[in-house]
């Protein structure tokens, strides 16, 4: 084959087989769509269910399945919020975690360590034990956090490729398992991840001008949902309409106080 036939046949075959490789749609999760609707993220304290916001984001280990349910019946979607790139001493499954696994300390979080995301065949069990802990408890969808380890210095030489495997495999559990699953913090790896994540939750993009990163996802009419910490929203909403975001300012502690586009303030 001449070099102008490879040219063109090459990136043909490389969609087909992205096209074969890429996980297939199913009816029966939850399928998010783009939206400007404020939505909401509490991971301290008592969940306030008040709070006007189609979908909530709450922790996966300590908030029970009386809450989700709740939330269900006030027609709210939930998201279960789990760590699964770095091992934290205080869950209760901490012990699963074999000290082979455990790199570096997590800067600014002594009780927490980067995992060797390379080990799936140690690390992707105990992931789906805890995405069916989500299942269980009637979640709609789960975002994994701390994805993108090859970015930091997390004690093991990571790749790119690395990430991309983990982040694949555990996407591919949780639509096993009937959950939608958004990517978090990867904005590098989108063009490679998209087509498993259901859409995205990001922290800080327009504070780091890196909000351009997810737009793909709203491409292939899928949600962004953003947390901004430092900027008010005066600074932020026009653009997030203007790219189709749901996005809000919160605190770092992550307590039910929210500020949205349209103003409004919970504690």
């Amino acid at each position: 084959m001449t070099r102008a036939v490879l040219a063109t046949a090459l990136p043909a075959a490389l969609c087909a087989t992205a096209l074969l490789l890429a996980p297939t749609a199913d009816a029966s999760r939850w399928h998010p769509k783009p939206t400007t609707a404020p939505w909401q993220w509490q991971l301290q304290g008592k969940i306030d269910t008040s709070i006007d916001a189609g979908v909530y984001e709450v922790d996966g280990f300590e908030v029970a399945a009386g809450t989700v349910a709740k939330l269900h019946r006030q027609g709210r979607r939930v998201i279960c919020y789990l760590d699964v790139g770095s091992w934290e001493s205080y869950r209760p499954d901490a012990g699963r975690f074999p000290k082979a696994v455990l790199g570096r300390a997590y800067e600014g979080y002594p009780d927490e360590r980067w995992l060797d995301i390379r080990r799936l065949d140690i690390l992707i069990p105990i992931m789906r034990d805890r995405l069916q802990r989500c299942a269980d408890k009637g979640f709609d969808g789960v975002d994994p956090d701390n994805v993108n380890g090859y970015e930091n210095d997390t004690g093991f030489p990571l790749t790119a490729a690395d990430q991309v495997a983990f982040d694949r495999a555990l996407a591919d559990v949780a639509h096993e398992l009937g959950l939608a699953v958004t990517l978090k913090n990867t904005g590098g790896l989108v063009p490679r991840l998209r087509a498993w994540f259901d859409g995205a939750v990001v922290e800080s993009c327009f504070r780091y001008h890196e909000c351009a990163l997810y737009a793909p996802f709203v491409a292939a009419d899928k949600p962004v949902y953003v947390i901004e910490y430092d900027r008010r929203p005066g600074r932020f909403c026009a653009e997030a309409r203007r790219r189709r975001f749901s996005a809000i300012f919160k605190r770092l502690s992550l307590s039910a106080f929210r500020r949205t586009c349209g103003g409004a303030a919970r504690r």
